[in-house]
């Protein structure tokens, strides 16, 4: 069996032709959920066809964006555009608030020729890259192949034609959470490959599992959870739009229930939003207890939320040992680690003054002692990882904090059309390593972490490093603090960065406010007092600026985590300073 997604798909809609295959739970048509099904002989038989008037357009070789609503057509879109030897580009129509920028941005970089949408989204999708200078692409929906000009394509009888594993898939845009995103090219080598490792880490078998979630289509994880991996290991996926999740997350807990062996993955922020949200009266009727894995990544993981989520639904069944905390990012396709199976999350106190050094020295007691508590991340399945030193390229030794380097089958081959960052970035070496040898071709990726215990400790992203009179800060741990720090602060809407000054780098901290803030400034100088406090005493720096934002100003990026640089780049921009609720050091404004 080669290795595409073409064959895979192949193979199991021969083994069973009837069985379900994908299914899409739509909650805007129906508050209960309307689902509508394609069984695995239903799904081939549309992907071929569809794929096959991809390859009478021309699309073979080329760039195919797909950037409808999520549903079925979605996931035929995708998959269409890789078994017809297309490129496909995961994307969002541009009805998706606030990200207008990025869709004109990727549209530009990819330049498909044509672009996939739903009929409701057709006008829309048109009308953007109308106004796209330079953009070739045709915007069409498989209806209009099928019944269109498109028509006459070739026969879609006899053997399928399948790409090669080395191939390129599909680009995987970064999220953009501290740069501009880039394509990341990944083959169907890389994917199916790490579609076999995360169903190895998880446990995830067919017969016995199946996939549900909200996630985006168009981010790794959603991708890759959602379609690719069910394709690869022949389970059953359930799925639903990100929008139904927001409006009442009780409903992504209720189709797990419903669904047993579920593997599932969401944020770290989805977590802590479900506690919140769901009513005592909707929990009664939850049953958790079949969930095979529920996924914590895609961001910092907090202690307390796994926390919080346990004591909220360990009445309905939720297991400690469901709960697999896990590191990826696109450049590795996604799948990297993930904790043990059978086993609780791992937590592990380390002091804070020594990890800023670059040292992890686990924290003895308590004694007024900084603690910085890190949730482990296992060690990495079918793959290698290697806590390196940026600057000497060398390995360090277990408890040491460096970049994180891997290799495996799974790391895509390099950025669309960047190739000095690519080579950069996806082949690095190490001292005293031949360059010239692919074998010892490494992908640095730009995260700080340690070994610890058999355990992978992730610590940031070295660009949001805060480095104030030349001590390191983790932005996270700071965010935290703030966070804490008062009822004022909305929890997972808070950024910390660094600004140039007169008197070198100083700390500025943007955080949305609670929604029902009240209005007199009182509420927001205590909530400010409280924070200087609290940053002063559990870090040791001062201030230079905290803005104190209305909801929904702080920058996210599409996947929904805090875009630091963003929020950065808006903050010099001075997008905050007609807004009263900024408190610099000197005082009040």
């Amino acid at each position: 069996m080669k290795d595409t997604i073409s064959h895979h798909l192949a193979r199991v809609a021969a083994q069973t032709p009837d069985e379900k295959a994908f299914t899409f739970v739509d909650f805007s048509t129906d508050r209960n959920g309307a689902s509508s099904c394609l069984t695995w002989r239903q799904l081939e038989k549309r992907v071929r066809t569809l794929a096959a008037l991809l390859r009478h357009c021309g699309a073979a070789g080329e760039r195919v964006a797909v950037m409808g609503p999520q549903n079925l057509d979605y996931v035929v879109g995708f998959l269409a555009a890789t078994c017809a030897g297309a490129i496909a580009v995961p994307l969002f129509p541009p009805a998706l608030p606030g990200h207008a920028e990025k869709l004109a941005a990727v549209l530009a970089d990819a330049d498909p020729v044509l672009a996939l949408t739903s009929p409701d989204s057709l006008q829309a999708a048109e009308k953007f890259c109308a106004n796209q200078d330079g953009l070739r692409v045709r915007v069409v929906t498989e209806e209009d192949l099928l019944s269109g000009w498109a028509a006459r394509a070739e026969p879609t009888g006899g053997e399928p034609s399948h790409p090669r594993p080395e191939d390129c898939a599909y680009l995987q845009y970064t999220s953009g959470s501290t740069r501009m995103p880039s394509g990341v090219e990944i083959t169907h080598a890389n994917v199916c490959a790490n579609a076999h490792q995360a169903l190895k880490a998880y446990d995830i078998r067919a017969g016995r599992n199946c996939t549900v979630g909200w996630l985006p289509l168009f981010h790794d994880m959603g991708l890759v959870l959602a379609i690719v991996l069910p394709v690869v290991g022949h389970v059953h996926s359930v799925l639903m739009d990100p929008l139904a999740f927001v409006q009442q997350p009780v409903r992504w807990l209720r189709l797990l229930s419903e669904y047993p062996g579920a593997l599932t993955a969401a944020p770290n922020f989805a977590y802590d939003y479900c506690v919140r949200r769901v009513t005592d009266e909707e929990r009664a009727k939850l049953s958790l207890g079949s969930v095979a894995a529920m996924v914590n990544g895609s961001e910092p993981i907090a202690e307390q939320t796994l926390q919080r989520f346990q004591q909220a639904f360990a009445s309905v069944g939720a297991l400690p040992t469901a709960m697999r905390p896990s590191y990826g990012l696109a450049e590795a396709t996604v799948f990297v680690s993930a904790s043990p199976a059978g086993e609780e999350p791992t937590v592990t106190p380390f002091d804070r003054d020594a990890l800023a050094a670059g040292t992890a020295r686990p924290a003895q007691g308590t004694g007024g002692q900084a603690v910085t508590r890190l949730v482990g991340c296992g060690r990495p399945t079918d793959q290698e990882a290697a806590i390196v030193d940026p600057a000497g390229l060398v390995r360090l030794e277990d408890g040491r904090v460096g970049e994180i380097w891997l290799r495996g089958p799974n790391i895509g081959r390099g950025y669309w059309g960047r190739l000095e960052q690519s080579e950069a970035t996806f082949r690095a070496t190490l001292r005293g390593d031949n360059p010239g040898e692919g074998t010892h071709h490494w992908l640095r990726t730009g995260d700080l972490g340690l070994w610890h215990d058999e355990h992978l400790y992730i610590t940031g992203r070295i660009k949001d490093l805060v480095i104030i009179d030349g001590t390191n800060h983790y932005p996270q741990d700071i965010e935290h603090t703030v966070e804490s720090a008062h009822p004022a602060i909305r929890r997972h809407h808070t950024a910390a960065f660094s600004v140039p000054t007169d008197d070198g780098e100083r700390l500025v901290v943007v955080a949305e406010h609670a929604r029902n803030l009240a209005e007199p400034p009182g509420a927001r100088d205590e909530a400010t007092r409280a924070v200087r406090v609290a940053v002063s005493a559990g870090h040791g720096i001062a201030m230079h600026d905290f803005v104190l934002a209305r909801p929904g100003t702080v920058p996210r990026t599409t996947s929904g985590k805090v875009a630091r640089g963003a929020c950065r780049e808006r903050y010099l921009r001075g997008a905050w300073t007609c807004d009263t609720h900024v408190h610099r050091e000197t005082g009040n404004v």
